[in-house]
């Protein structure tokens, strides 16, 4: 058994069930095993085997964000003072503590960090950011680019070998 970090090839079922899984993730096994192609007991092994392996992590239901009133959504980059590696760590944990940051990458370039940031108007987004962000251990500075309109927002990791 491989350990979850760890990288392996695929075989055409796995890539299918992963394509089929990523497309819904309720999907049920009769239904799955009829659209790649296998028995039931085969493809409910093998979605056991992709979970257990870490290439299903989860499963989830997507929500729409203008539903729940979250109608911003900006890109905050972010430039550290140089520090200590226990200040850094203080940063990722107010970062992962914070529901309306829904992304935060380690960034190569001139900002250490990008993150993507949800807020239900500017004055909530203003307020995240004047009040919290800029407050956390090490940052210096940030600077935000909002999204106009969506253009592509994939829920789906491409599959091919």
């Amino acid at each position: 058994m491989s350990s979850q970090n760890e990288s392996r090839p695929l075989d055409r079922s796995e890539r299918a069930i992963l394509r089929e899984l990523q497309l819904d993730g309720r999907m049920a096994n009769a239904k799955l095993a009829a659209r790649i192609g296998l028995s039931e007991s085969p493809t409910f092994r093998r979605v056991k085997a992709l979970e257990t392996a870490g290439f299903i992590r989860g499963y989830f239901a997507e929500v729409d964000q203008r539903k729940l009133g979250l109608s911003v959504t900006a890109f905050v980059q972010v430039t550290m003072e140089k520090q200590p590696d226990e200040r850094t760590e203080s940063f990722h944990q107010r970062v992962a503590q914070e529901p309306h940051i829904i992304e935060c990458h380690a960034m190569s370039g001139t900002q250490d960090y990008l993150m993507k940031v949800v807020a239900h108007s500017i004055d909530h987004f203003s307020e995240l950011v004047m009040k919290q962000i800029l407050k956390y251990p090490g940052v210096m500075h940030v600077e935000s680019n909002f999204s106009l309109k969506p253009i592509k927002h994939a829920r789906t990791l491409p599959l091919d070998p």
